[in-house]
């Protein structure tokens, strides 16, 4: 493996790996960084707003790179500091759902892969992909705002089911997203979109629609599996209404990312995507962004990062 040159580099870990069996990720990456010469900015704050705050001011002595640990809420806290910019950012994974990490080719699963990954790259250039920019409207406020992201926005069942399992205290985890699906799943319905790819506007009913830059969503769920990370495009998945049957039976074929040979699930490519919707909120890689509507756009190459 090759020793890199010593570099300056800001490693934010996720504040709530302060418990759990989490808690050693950002340590042990801190200190491997720290043995190989490199000059390491460990940022440990008590909440993600504190966070972003001081990685701000970190970010601005122009480090050589950003390292986040945890799961995509960081990844998405890392791109909505980094896009545009030339700091490249690199992802040790130790959420839930760490679906950036796996476009990426990043171990999930194994620290100590993740960080090899990581010193790897490290020694040469980080590679561009593209990012989403998202232009919607703050749900406080009313004022208008810009969120990035570099994997999925979905808005419709899915985002649904995220909304309730944000209002449940219990269970953690995974099963308190099974538990919310299973509460959505008796009131499900046909939602009207109004989408506009590219300029051409379609109204229709759809039980989802997903726009990927990356592959997949919760922790490998492969809505978008032909997406590519750098083409310029996004993979906008459309699913048109479904019975709850037919739900239970398409469902488990997105972890396979085989549902696209369905006859009710339509892919399209597109550089530009609003979606319009009535009470549905939009989520980007795993974050909450806002009630639609939302002007979503491809800006290729906007984001450098650090990967196998």
């Amino acid at each position: 493996m090759p020793t890199p040159q010593p570099l300056t580099i800001v490693v934010a870990i996720n504040p709530s790996a302060s418990f759990g069996k989490s808690r050693a990720v950002g340590p042990t990456v801190v200190a491997r960084l720290r043995a190989l010469g490199h000059t390491v900015t460990a940022l440990e704050e008590p909440s993600f707003t504190r966070l972003v705050e001081v990685a701000n001011r970190a970010l601005a002595e122009k480090p050589d790179a950003l390292v986040v640990v945890g799961g995509d809420g960081m990844v998405s806290l890392g791109v909505n500091l980094l896009a545009t910019g030339t700091i490249p950012l690199g992802i040790i994974p130790s959420g839930t759902g760490n679906d950036m990490a796996r476009g990426l080719g990043i171990p999930v699963g194994d620290t100590g892969a993740a960080i090899d990954v990581l010193v790897a790259a490290l020694a040469r250039p980080a590679r561009a992909i593209d990012a989403g920019r998202i232009r919607h409207t703050d749900d406080s406020t009313g004022e208008p705002r810009t969120t990035w992201f570099a994997s999925v926005l979905s808005a419709g069942f899915d985002a649904i089911v995220n909304e309730r399992a944000n209002t449940l205290r219990r269970p953690r985890g995974k099963s308190r997203y099974l538990v919310a699906l299973a509460i959505e799943l008796a009131r499900l319905r046909p939602i009207r979109y109004r989408l506009v790819l590219d300029g051409v506007e379609t109204v229709t009913d759809a039980a989802l629609i997903a726009v990927g830059n990356n592959q997949s969503i919760g922790g490998g769920m492969r809505v978008t599996p032909d997406a590519v990370i750098d083409d310029g495009l996004f993979d906008v998945l459309v699913v048109t209404p479904l019975s709850r049957i037919a739900f239970l039976r398409v469902f488990p074929r997105v972890f396979a990312g085989t549902h696209l040979t369905d006859r009710r699930v339509t892919v399209h490519r597109a550089k530009t995507v609003r979606v319009e919707a009535d009470s549905v909120a939009a989520y980007a890689d795993g974050e909450r962004v806002s009630l639609l509507p939302v002007d979503v756009e491809i800006v290729p190459g906007a984001l450098y990062v650090l990967m196998p």
